[in-house]
């Protein structure tokens, strides 16, 4: 897997995983926050959840704008 700093990290790049697993033949995605969404039927279901998902995460406003 690739090594890449994210947008505010600072300092070396942390272990990353997956945000793709499956239990049970269902298939989650998992969050840097640590929100799991799922199930779905299949790995390409829930890589398009993911996907909605930072949508509608890209349309929410900043912290610092709210305050």
């Amino acid at each position: 897997m690739e090594q890449y700093k994210r947008m505010g990290e600072d300092g070396s790049v942390p272990f990353r995983s997956s945000r793709f697993f499956c239990v049970g033949n269902r298939w989650y995605f998992t969050t840097r926050e640590g929100f799991d969404s799922g199930p779905y039927a299949t790995r390409d279901r829930a890589h398009i959840g993911l996907k909605r998902f930072l949508h509608v995460v890209k349309l929410l406003p900043d912290e610092e704008a709210l305050h």
